[in-house]
């Protein structure tokens, strides 16, 4: 009996075993990125809201992964292949992107074997074109076994008919897909064609450390002889866990190559940084032990007194209103990442600096001269319940939240002045003819609000080091290039004047919002730029409308101007689905002058990560638009608190991009308006109301 089939066999066996109650297990990932053994997959996937990154070295085969395990069962990575084969004409190198989507359907039982599905490359150009089932079933504590059936490039070796042919003849052919510029979906032929099995084992030899074995399916008919001599089926490996943020892979491959893999690890819901180092909020203090101070509304000193109660905790008094029993506060956040902490630690801060016979604080958060919800909360439910487990829920049900507008701002509130420098660094991911590229420099910016709602701000640049600007790739589009000179704009612009705009920011009713932004937009376009709003404050639903006229910039990014000119603009629709989702509509006319829409879907964790994918179809052929036949990718945030453990509103953002074309390509401007509200209303608060508390 061959090896492959006593694989099988032992596998089907052991599947049949009633085993012990079975902890939750976790796939590892595999020298695709992917959840998996060595090469193949398994059944295991990976723990929801994780994002990762896979470095491979395989000679003439490395790989760079990026995935994200959204939620339960499912898991999609990005895949770039760098590679040598043999096209015909003597060894040549490719730089191939594909997309891989793996669902888990049935979860591991003390009976049963988890069950998984896979889809590769169904976006791509259909060279890395496959498909599987596995099926993987952990024995014992330290053992597990994994077996399949894959279909496409894992249909190399030992093929035999698709088992699927007993529903239909159909699947017994599998078509070679052309799929030209490639980027668009294109299902047909999936499990069609020969199958064959893979499968392997895992043996768990130290907390740390598991040793793998696996039969691969996959021939590697391009770049056997190319990038390598395929001499085995047979593939050993190791796979060794460095922490909670990084495993360590090696293996012998096919007989004759080592292989090195190194993942690095986040997951939103498990910060580095742990409980954090902000400082603890103030406590409540009792009416009762207020009152024995004799403080009254009529004395002069409240108002210094909570400006100075929240210039302590960082935070900024914007206008204080008694009304009978009632305080109205507006608040500026400079400092706390979620709106609901900043409302929480103003409240305590309150109940310690006003009149006993103020007995609600209706507290309403402020940016850019906007209000957000009017919070109003019981002073005697905070003292009731700022011990109680229940604290959270229990606060939120009792709140009330409301419409509101801004007080007129006290003398002090402007003007504001604010300066830094900081580094920053530009990543640019799965570029077609390099998967990593950065720039890293400083960047010195500075903004004032000389009234209410203005903001005057600015950002220069100065780049130390990086390689954005060795691309070399000239711009092939018949559109007018409005970013497809990226390339460009760096190598010209070591010192950039990134933005340079004026602000204003008006709320000419509760529900209705307005911005107006002229300047240096973007690092590519200068202009004016339009905005209007509604989102009522308690409604998940949100519509608005853009309209600007921008002329490009000089490549230098200094103070001139190119001849293209152009109006653009959209009307939107924003939809909190809940659950942290968001959907975003947007539809208009583009830079380059196209017509067409924008469909986006975000999840945001309760600490402030983001993970977003789009897609923008407009009225240009996918043949005009050139490579990836339509603009598409990734967006991701991540909180700076989050990896400091300190307060902080700042955060690290990025767009991740399969290649930059210019067809579907939208205006970037800072400060939009649904960005600036949505955090200071419902049901963004009540669902970051465990924040309140902290």
């Amino acid at each position: 009996m061959t090896l492959k089939r006593t694989l099988l066999a032992t596998s089907a066996a052991l599947f049949a075993v009633a085993g012990s109650a079975q902890a939750e297990r976790q796939a590892r990932y595999n020298m695709y990125g992917g959840p998996g053994l060595i090469d193949m997959p398994s059944a295991y996937d990976r723990p929801a809201a994780e994002l990762a990154f896979s470095g491979v070295y395989l000679d003439g085969h490395n790989r760079a992964v990026a995935s994200f395990q959204p939620f339960e069962r499912l898991f999609f990575g990005v895949r770039y292949v760098m590679r040598r084969y043999d096209p015909g004409a003597g060894a040549d190198e490719n730089f191939d992107r594909s997309l891989l989507l793996h669902y888990n359907l049935l979860e591991e039982t003390n009976w049963a074997p988890a069950l998984s599905f896979g889809l590769t490359d169904v976006v791509g150009n259909s060279q890395f074109s496959s498909e599987y089932v596995v099926a993987t079933k952990s024995i014992g504590e330290r053992l597990e076994v994994t077996g399949g059936i894959g279909w496409g490039r894992l249909a190399g070796i030992g093929t035999f008919g698709n088992p699927l042919g007993i529903l239909s003849s159909d699947f017994e052919e599998r078509e070679v897909r052309d799929f030209g510029k490639g980027g668009v979906p294109d299902t047909r032929g999936i499990f069609h064609g020969d199958a064959a099995f893979f499968g392997g084992v895992a043996w768990k030899a130290t907390d740390r450390l598991t040793l793998l074995a696996e039969h691969s399916s996959d021939a590697y008919e391009l770049e056997d002889g190319a990038a390598f001599d395929r001499k085995s089926s047979l593939n050993y490996g190791l796979d060794y866990r460095l922490g909670d943020n990084a495993d360590f892979g090696l293996a012998w491959m096919y007989g004759s190559e080592f292989s090195a893999r190194l993942t690095i690890k986040a997951n939103p819901r498990f910060p580095p940084a742990g409980a954090g180092r902000e400082p603890a909020p103030p406590p409540v203090v009792p009416r009762a032990s207020i009152a024995q101070l004799g403080w009254n509304v009529t004395d002069g000193a409240t108002q210094d007194r909570v400006a100075s109660g929240l210039e302590a905790i960082d935070l900024e008094l914007r206008a204080l209103e008694i009304t009978g029993e009632t305080a109205r506060v507006d608040i500026i956040n400079p400092t706390y990442g979620r709106t609901s902490q900043a409302i929480g630690r103003t409240a305590r801060v309150l109940s310690a600096t006003l009149p006993a016979e103020i007995t609600r604080f209706t507290i309403t958060p402020i940016e850019k001269g906007v209000a957000g919800s009017a919070v109003t909360v019981a002073r005697a439910d905070l003292e009731a319940l700022e011990y109680d487990p229940m604290a959270g829920p229990e606060s939120l049900t009792r709140s009330g939240f409301a419409p509101a507008q801004p007080l007129p701002p006290i003398a002090a509130a402007h003007p504001d002045f604010d300066w830094g420098i900081a580094p920053y660094i530009a990543p640019s991911l799965f570029d077609p003819d390099d998967p990593l590229r950065a720039d890293a420099g400083v960047a010195l910016s500075a903004s004032v609000s000389p009234w209410s709602g203005s903001v005057i701000s600015g950002r220069v640049r100065q780049k130390l080091i990086g390689n954005l600007d060795e691309s070399d790739r000239p711009s092939t589009s018949v559109l007018p290039h409005v970013r497809s000179d990226a390339n460009i704009y760096q190598r010209e612009g070591t010192t950039a004047l990134s933005t340079l705009t004026a602000a204003q920011y008006v709320q000419p009713a509760p529900e209705i919002y307005g911005r107006v932004t002229a300047g240096y937009l973007e690092p590519m376009f200068g202009g004016v730029s339009t905005e209007l709003l509604w989102k009522p404050q308690d409604s998940r639903l949100a519509l608005g409308a853009e309209a600007n006229y921008v002329v490009q910039r000089d490549y230098d990014q200094a103070f001139g101007f190119q001849d293209y000119e152009v109006a653009t603009g959209h009307v939107s629709a924003y939809y909190d689905i809940g659950g942290g989702y968001r959907g975003q509509l947007d539809m208009g006319r583009y830079l380059a002058g196209d017509w067409g829409a924008t469909f986006t879907l975000d999840r945001e964790f309760e600490n402030g990560w983001s993970l977003g994918a789009f897609a923008t179809l407009t009225d240009v052929p996918f043949d005009d638009f050139g490579e990836g036949s339509f603009d598409k990718g990734l967006r991701l945030t991540i909180p700076i608190d989050w990896v400091r453990g300190e307060p902080t509103r700042d955060d690290f953002s990025t767009v991740i991009r399969p290649v930059t074309r210019d067809g579907g390509a939208r205006l970037k401007v800072e400060g939009r308006l649904y960005e600036t509200v949505r955090e200071m209303h419902q049901p963004e608060l009540g669902d970051s109301w465990g924040r309140f508390w902290k």
